[in-house]
């Protein structure tokens, strides 16, 4: 059995992100999985070094997955030749300068997303990584969802017609903190944190439509603190400066409407955290994060307003479970397995840093909207 042993620095990891979907459900699986099969006897082994601030979470995630590598020095890490890719789940904030470090270093770089805080250090990024020479990409997870790819099953066989429309609700109730602890870290609330829902959610609407439905041609945008105050880690209270919700509208390349509400402070009367409701002229299908139902032009009623008496139909009939016809792996160790093979074997890989450099575009330009009230046109990149 050939194995490539394969050195990767994980930053960031001790945060919520970074243990629970990269290194717990992702890199550990793989490593206990005997590693990415790349061939009849040919194999793609990780060797992890955790990175991150404070030693004594770092020495828990140790235990917690066997991994025995551990630093609080990010570039004694970086120094070591036999650690070839650099990734980044820090906070947004603190992205950018240790990529920059990384590439200096001649690490492949793959990166959580925001990949900067701007589009134009995003692109500074990615310009870097190519003069350099590196293997760039960016997580784009929600590709691999078992209901994405159900839908994007769905679009191959032309289920849909003419795809008329997208709508898509995000979020959940987010805890104060006060009496219930909250379920998400405080800087998420605070602007000069680099906070917010526009910049955490529009990144992955872009890659989502880009990938699945068209590209993105314009965006409208309202954003809302609908929290004021929330209390923090500490126990603390503090004003919330970022927005927790966003409600916009994208204009597609090819006339499809998508329209997406994200929101930190709704409560959930729908099939999931994340719904897709798409709508063509043959069909129509509501994908959450694992399921997707269908509902043909054969099965579609036929409703006659009448508010004076109780509604006939029940609009949840009609509606087909799409059934489970491949084998879906956690999408982020999906990722993962291709990422390594592009670094090891060279093999395709097109959600470079250049994609992520889209999904900062799009944040920003969302935040344009809100701020002038009106339509903003996305340039090419």
């Amino acid at each position: 059995m050939k194995a490539h042993k394969t050195g990767i620095i994980m930053n960031g990891v001790t945060g919520r992100m970074g243990t629970n979907q990269h290194l717990l459900r992702s890199i550990a699986e793989i490593i206990k999985q005997g590693g990415v099969k790349i061939g009849p006897g040919e194999t793609i082994m990780p060797d992890p070094v955790l990175v991150g601030r404070d030693e004594n979470k770092l020495q828990k995630l140790c235990a917690l997955t066997g991994i025995n590598k551990m630093s609080t020095n990010l570039d004694e890490v970086l120094e070591d030749t036999n650690n070839i890719i650099y990734f980044d789940a820090q906070t947004t904030g603190r992205r950018a300068i240790a990529v920059r470090k990384a590439v200096k270093a001649g690490k492949h770089i793959y990166c959580e997303k925001p990949i900067a805080v701007n589009t134009k250090e995003a692109m500074e990024l990615y310009e870097l990584c190519k003069k350099a020479g590196v293997k760039n990409g960016v997580v784009q997870d929600k590709l691999w969802l078992p209901g994405i790819v159900k839908l994007k099953r769905l679009i191959q066989q032309d289920f849909f017609g003419k795809i008329l429309s997208v709508r898509g609700e995000f979020g959940y109730w987010v805890f104060e903190g006060d009496s219930i602890p909250a379920q998400r870290p405080s800087w998420n609330y605070r602007k000069e944190d680099d906070g917010g829902i526009i910049v955490d959610m529009l990144c992955h609407w872009r890659y989502v439509l880009d990938n699945v439905f068209g590209k993105v041609k314009a965006v409208s945008c309202l954003g809302a603190t609908h929290i004021p105050e929330r209390i923090d880690e500490q126990g603390k209270a503090y004003k919330c400066t970022a927005d927790d919700a966003a409600y916009a509208t994208f204009e597609l390349e090819n006339g499809i409407v998508a329209q997406f509400n994200s929101s930190w402070a709704v409560r959930v009367r729908r099939d999931d955290l994340l719904t897709l409701q798409v709508d063509g002229t043959r069909g129509s299908a509501v994908a959450g994060l694992r399921e997707c139902y269908i509902q043909h032009y054969g099965n579609t009623p036929k409703p006659v307003w009448n508010p004076d008496i109780a509604q006939p139909i029940d609009f949840f009939n009609g509606w087909s479970k799409v059934p489970e016809q491949e084998v879906y792996d956690n999408a982020f160790k999906a990722q993962w397995e291709l990422f390594l093979k592009h670094v090891v074997k060279d093999e395709p890989f097109p959600w470079d840093l250049r994609e992520g450099v889209k999904g900062v575009q799009l944040a920003e330009k969302g935040l344009e909207s809100w701020s002038k009230r009106c339509w903003i046109n996305i340039p090419e990149l």
